[in-house]
Formats: structure tokens, sequence, C-alpha cells
């Protein structure tokens, strides 16, 4: 996906739910000072403790967001999709990056500058209050993934994993099932809920022989989600998209 010109550029930026209900004019502006970064598979585009100069929005690919502890275990917080920002938080207080991110496949990134942005968003007050409400909302999913980790059962914690990607990232298989299409390796998978690769493994096995999922090489199908619902003690639709 090549975008360079300023009305490709635009077009995107338009359909952004922060963005959409900016004047055309105004919006133009912003998007004649963003660039286009290409970024391979596994490609680091930021590290944790890098100057935070910049947001970026996925136009294609997938992001992994992660964090690493002194010891250097690695907890994913979040998995980016194309239309949505990232890179926000230093974007908007000028400190370092608070966590690290990896291009999951070959993604293309609209990168905002903060020297451009931030006077910018001086003169659009209601796209600040928005992305207040997107900052919320990640940092309520950081409060439940937090009372997953320290509350909830292993087994509890990776299905509820799996039952919210497939909320994501479904695609509904010709024979039946629903696939996770975003390619993770298990050590990755067990990073969004802080358990070891074998750990990871352990249950997947269990659940395949189960004929709960199917496992493939980075890949993981749905085969039966209510079955997989129960065990994550998810009681309603809400709950599977929180």
């Amino acid at each position: 996906m090549a975008i360079t010109g300023l009305e490709e550029k635009l077009a995107v930026l338009a359909e952004h739910s922060l963005l959409k209900h900016v004047d055309p004019s105004e919006l133009s502006q912003l998007a004649a000072y963003s660039t286009v970064a290409r970024h391979r598979p596994r490609a680091t585009i930021f590290r944790q403790g890098d100057p935070g100069s910049s947001m970026m929005a996925v136009l294609s690919g997938r992001v992994r967001i992660c964090s690493y502890s002194p010891e250097g275990k690695e907890v994913t917080l979040n998995i980016v999709r194309k239309g949505e920002f990232f890179g926000e938080i230093a974007l908007l207080d000028g400190k370092p990056r608070t966590a690290e991110a990896l291009a999951i496949e070959e993604t293309d990134l609209l990168v905002l500058e903060r020297r451009h942005f931030m006077p910018w968003l001086e003169n659009h007050p209601k796209v600040c209050v928005r992305m207040f409400g997107v900052l919320c909302d990640r940092l309520r999913r950081t409060s439940t993934q937090l009372e997953d980790t320290l509350f909830l059962e292993v087994p509890t914690r990776l299905a509820r994993c799996l039952v919210r990607l497939a909320t994501a990232f479904g695609v509904q298989e010709r024979g039946g099932g629903t696939r996770i299409d975003v390619k993770l390796s298990q050590q990755q998978l067990g990073t969004l809920v802080g358990i070891t690769r074998e750990s990871t493994n352990k249950h997947l096995n269990e659940w395949q022989r189960d004929g709960l999922i199917t496992v493939g090489a980075g890949t993981v199908t749905i085969r039966d989600l209510e079955g997989l619902r129960e065990l994550a003690d998810f009681f309603d639709e809400e709950d599977a998209e929180a």
C-alpha cells in the first residue's frame, strides 16, 4: 500500500473516528505535515524509553505494543490494527515512550510529529476530547488485563484472551469456526496474559483435543466459541468485548 499524495493522506485521516468530524480544509493541514513509514515483519518501530516525538496511525498491517520488566520479562499490552492510532501518550506529554512497538507483519504507518500535531490540536478541542475517550478506553482495557492476571486462573485468562482476539480479529472459515487473523507465536500469545510458552502450549493442546480450537503455525481457529466462553467465564457479549 503506497500512500504518498496529499489527497490519499487526507482520505486516511478523515476515516478515523478522532478526525472524521474535522473540516477537510483544516484536516488538509495535518495531512500535509504527515509522513508514511513502512516496516517489515518483526521490525521495531520504537523502543521503550525512546523520545516520544510522534503518533502513528496504522494504514495496513498490525502492531504489537509490549513492555519489559527489569529482568527482561515481556508483556503484550495491546495489538493495534488498521485505522487505529498508537504512541499518543508520549506525543501528548513529550516524555519517553512507555512501551515498545513491533510490526507483526508488513505494516504501513501514517506518522504525525508532535511539533506539528500539538499546535494543530490546540485549535481543535473536540479532537482533544475524543482523544481523551480513546485513552480512557485503553486504561479500562489495561485495568481489565491487570485484574485478570491478579484474580483469575491461567486457563480462564487464556480462554478470555482467545475470545477477545476472536472478537477483534476473527475471520469466519468456510469449513466452520473462527480463525484469529493475527499471526502470533505461542510465546507471544502467552505474553498477552502473563504466562509462559510452555503453559500456553499445554492448554492449547488440551483444548484442541477437546475440540474447542485448532492450532496451526502461528494461528488459532475457534471451533466451539460457546465452549471457550464457558471456560472464560463470559456470561454476555459485553464481557467478551470489554
